[in-house]
């Protein structure tokens, strides 16, 4: 009510409900820069009362609001609780990887949070010698990840917490995942990976730490790889270690 009296004052006559849902938008946008909200709320908030305004007036029926709710919680299932949405590897990042790293055969490389396997798929195409997984637990993002992948004998896509997994049997941990798990991801990483594995992460530093080795890959949104390399310390014996040439 406040809000509308403000405008009333502004604009010097009652404001529209277009008026008031684009307002609004805007002063929530606002608000989660000032509160220093990650940049894409930005959009969600200039998007979402504008967007609910339009769904009303175009008098939708209610099955289509139950079916698009299907479909985000089939795509994105457990990303409220994660805070990790749908990120997907582009080419040229999975291509300056595989010229990165060594030419070691017999590689376990694991990606978490696989989404629609593009990094498995384009790895796994690159490095047939090497055995690439992929982890993910939305449905439907892993089901079209093992049908685009059914053809492919050294890529494997399970639907799996990767939390859940052990991560000692691999010499490569990929994740392209977000800001909010990756101290605890190190964490786990460090008791459970072989000394000398890998934990590489697309964009997405590990907080208070320095990343061993920074690689870029030079696409247009300046991909940054950040490398650590497990401890000697952990538990999990010696099998390989990945040394660049």
């Amino acid at each position: 009510m406040a809000y509308s009296i403000a405008l009333l004052g502004v604009l010097g006559r009652p404001p529209t409900l277009w008026t008031l849902a684009i307002a609004q938008a805007v002063l929530a946008a606002i608000l989660s820069r000032l509160f220093s909200m990650p940049r894409w709320w930005q959009f969600i908030h200039l998007e979402f009362v504008p967007a609910i305004v339009l769904a009303l007036q175009l008098a939708l029926p209610p099955w289509l609001y139950a079916a698009g709710f299907l479909l985000l919680a089939l795509v994105y299932w457990s990303s409220f609780r994660t805070r990790v949405p749908l990120f997907l590897s582009n080419r040229i990042t999975v291509h300056r990887l595989a010229a990165w790293l060594p030419d070691t055969p017999n590689l376990r490389v694991l990606d978490l949070g696989s989404g629609t396997g593009s990094f498995v798929r384009r790895l796994a195409r690159l490095r047939p010698d090497w055995q690439i997984d992929g982890a993910e637990t939305a449905p439907a993002p892993w089901l079209l990840s093992r049908w685009l992948a059914h053809r492919q004998p050294n890529a494997q896509l399970v639907r799996q917490d990767f939390w859940q997994l052990d991560l000692g049997d691999y010499d490569l941990i990929y994740a392209f995942l977000s800001p909010a798990p990756m101290t605890a991801l190190w964490q786990k990483a460090s008791r459970e990976m072989k000394p000398g594995a890998l934990l590489i992460s697309n964009s997405f530093p590990v907080p208070g730490r320095q990343p061993d080795e920074l690689v870029s890959v030079g696409d247009r949104r300046g991909t940054c790889l950040f490398c650590y390399r497990a401890p000697a310390g952990n538990r999990r014996n010696r099998k390989k270690d990945i040394h660049r040439n």
